[in-house]
């Protein structure tokens, strides 16, 4: 039974500077690269979002993620290479995905189904109540080190 190539992950950070021709120029480029020696899976445009922190003196760039079969080893060096030296491209990764990956979730700007993360509010306490400034301290028993209360 012939196994079927490992699927691989490709993110790409588009400086969102950059003429939208020349941007799209360098997805169409990426694409045929894939296609020349494996198979796109997937192709996603998550838009533009505000970077974690500046890159280049940034704040900003335009994601995109690319699954692909590679059918052939040289696709992963050759597409190394290429991204490395393109200008316009601000960072990229390349991931090999194990065997059981699920599926990556919809990050499109208003997509129904993108997984955001919202910090979770505890619920709201009573205020504590702060005594008076002339009541003294409350005096706790002395226990020596070692010893249990």
């Amino acid at each position: 039974m012939a196994q079927s190539p490992p699927t691989y992950d490709l993110v790409m950070l588009l400086d969102s500077q950059v003429e939208e021709e020349a941007r799209a120029k360098i997805l169409a480029d990426t694409r045929e690269a894939i296609a020349a020696k494996g198979e796109l899976v997937r192709d996603d445009d998550w838009g533009g979002r505000l970077l974690a922190y500046p890159i280049e003196r940034k704040a900003d760039a335009e994601y995109h993620l690319l699954q692909f079969h590679a059918n052939t080893p040289e696709l992963l060096g050759e597409l190394n290479r290429t991204l490395r030296i393109t200008d316009g491209i601000m960072r990229f990764r390349i991931v090999k995905l194990e065997p059981g990956t699920p599926e990556a979730p919809d990050m499109r700007a208003g997509a129904g189904g993108a997984h955001t993360r919202h910090a979770e509010t505890p619920p709201s306490a009573p205020p504590a109540e702060t005594p008076p400034a002339d009541t003294p301290p409350e005096v706790l028993p002395e226990v020596a080190v070692g010893e249990s209360a």
